[in-house]
C-alpha cells in the first residue's frame, strides 16, 4: 500500500516552491500521465524491478521541480488504468512478472498519481519484444535504474545480478541436498501446501483438508502429548506409514494447468474464432457476466501468499492481481459473442 504520509513527504517543498527531494534510484517524477506514454513507463517498470524497486510520481513539473498536479484529463486516464490488462501486457513484454500497484492522492486541492514497482524476485527482467513507436523498449535489452535515470544495464550491474542468481541457485541446491541427506532419499517427501497433499510416490499420497493444511505442523515420533480439549480429527481412508518424513520442498499449485489463458491470451483465442469480436466488447462481456469471480471460468493468480490470505480475510482484491482463464471461458465468450453478432 502506498502511504499518504510518504507522498506528502516526497512532495514537500522549499520556500520557493521547489521540491526538496530529487529523482534517484528509487524515484522518478513525471509531469503528466498519458496512455500514449505507456512504453516509456514500462521501461521504468523493468528498470526499477531490476534494481531495488521504486516509485513513479505523476504531477511534478520538470524544470523547476514543482508539485503542479495532474490535469483533469491526465487524472481521468490514470484512474482508468486496468491493472489486469497492464499486468497481462507486462508478462507478454518481459521475461519475468513485475509486481506493481497504483493509487491517486490529493494534496490540498491538487491530485497526483503514484505507481510503485517492487524489486523483482528473479532477475534480470529482460524485454521479449519491441514496443513503442520509436522502439523505446527493444527485444533482448535489460533496463536498470541508475541515479535519476533509466537506461540499458551496464556490464558491472549485469554481472552482479548474474552472480547473485548463481549464488541463490547454489544455496537452494545445497539446502535441498543436505535435507535429502539427513532424511535419506527413500524417506524424503514433498509437501504441497496449495493442494494440501504430501507426495511420497504415486502409491503413497496423504490428502488432508484445506483448513487443516494451514494449521498443521510436524512432530517427531514419541514427542506428541495429547491436550485436554483439543479437537479430534476424523480420518477417512488409509494412511501408509513411513519411517521418517523430511519436508524438502514447498511447491505452489500450478494454476496455469487448470487456467492456461491470461486475459490477453483469452482475448486472442476468442478473436481467432470470432474475428468480428472487438477487445472492448470481450472485456465488457467478461465484466457483465462476472467471469472473474466464477471459478468455473477463471481464478485469481495471486502474486504471493500474503496477498491471497488478505483477500480471503477481507474480500478485498489487490489492484494488481491478474485473473487467468480456462477453455470453458473461451467457449463461453465465443457463444455469447456469436449470439450477439447474429452468427448463430
Amino acid at each position: 500500500m502506498i502511504e499518504q504520509s510518504w507522498i506528502q513527504e516526497i512532495l514537500r517543498t522549499k520556500t520557493d516552491g521547489r521540491l526538496y527531494h530529487r529523482e534517484g534510484q528509487e524515484l522518478e517524477f513525471k509531469e503528466q500521465f498519458n496512455l500514449a506514454g505507456l512504453a516509456e513507463y514500462f521501461r521504468d517498470f523493468a528498470a526499477f524491478a531490476n534494481n531495488r524497486g521504486g516509485y513513479l510520481v505523476f504531477g511534478v513539473t520538470d524544470k523547476p521541480r514543482r508539485p503542479a498536479g495532474l490535469s483533469s484529463r491526465a487524472l481521468e486516464q490514470f484512474e482508468k488504468i486496468d491493472p489486469e490488462k497492464i499486468s497481462g501486457f507486462l508478462l507478454k513484454l518481459f521475461s519475468r512478472s513485475i509486481d506493481w500497484e497504483q493509487s491517486s492522492h490529493e494534496i490540498g486541492d491538487t491530485s497526483f498519481g503514484v505507481i510503485r514497482v517492487y524489486e523483482a524476485r528473479e532477475k534480470p527482467v529482460i524485454a521479449k519484444m519491441d514496443e513503442g513507436k520509436q522502439q523505446i523498449i527493444k527485444n533482448g535489452e535489460v533496463y536498470y535504474r541508475y541515479a535519476g535515470r533509466t537506461q540499458k544495464i551496464q556490464s558491472a550491474e549485469l554481472e552482479s545480478i548474474i552472480n547473485r542468481r548463481v549464488q541463490q541457485n547454489n544455496k537452494q541446491w545445497l539446502d535441498l541436498v543436505q535435507k535429502i541427506g539427513v532424511a535419506g532419499p527413500n524417506n524424503a517427501a514433498i509437501l504441497d501446501t496449495e493442494r494440501s497433499i504430501i507426495e511420497k510416490d504415486e502409491a503413497k499420497i496423504l490428502v488432508i483438508d484445506n483448513e487443516l493444511a494451514k494449521k498443521m505442523s510436524f512432530i517427531k515420533e514419541g514427542q506428541f502429548k495429547e491436550k485436554y480439549g483439543t479437537p479430534t480429527l476424523k480420518l477417512v481412508g488409509d494412511v501408509v506409514p513411513v519411517d521418517r518424513v523430511e519436508v524438502v520442498k514447498r511447491v505452489r499449485e500450478n494454476l496455469v494447468k487448470a487456467y492456461p489463458y491470461s486475459a490477453a491470451e483469452l482475448a486472442q483465442a476468442v478473436e481467432v474464432i470470432v474475428p468480428s469480436a472487438k477487445r472492448n466488447k470481450i472485456w465488457e462481456t467478461i465484466r457483465d457476466n462476472d467471469l472473474k469471480n466464477n471459478v468455473d471460468y477463471s481464478a485469481f493468480n495471486f502474486r504471493n501468499k500474503k496477498q491471497e490470505d488478505n483477500y480471503k480475510e477481507t474480500g478485498i482484491l489487490a489492484l494488481n492481481t491478474p485473473s487467468i482463464y480456462n477453455q470453458k471461458a473461451v467457449d463461453y465468450l465465443v457463444n455469447v459473442l456469436r449470439t450477439e453478432n447474429g452468427d448463430v
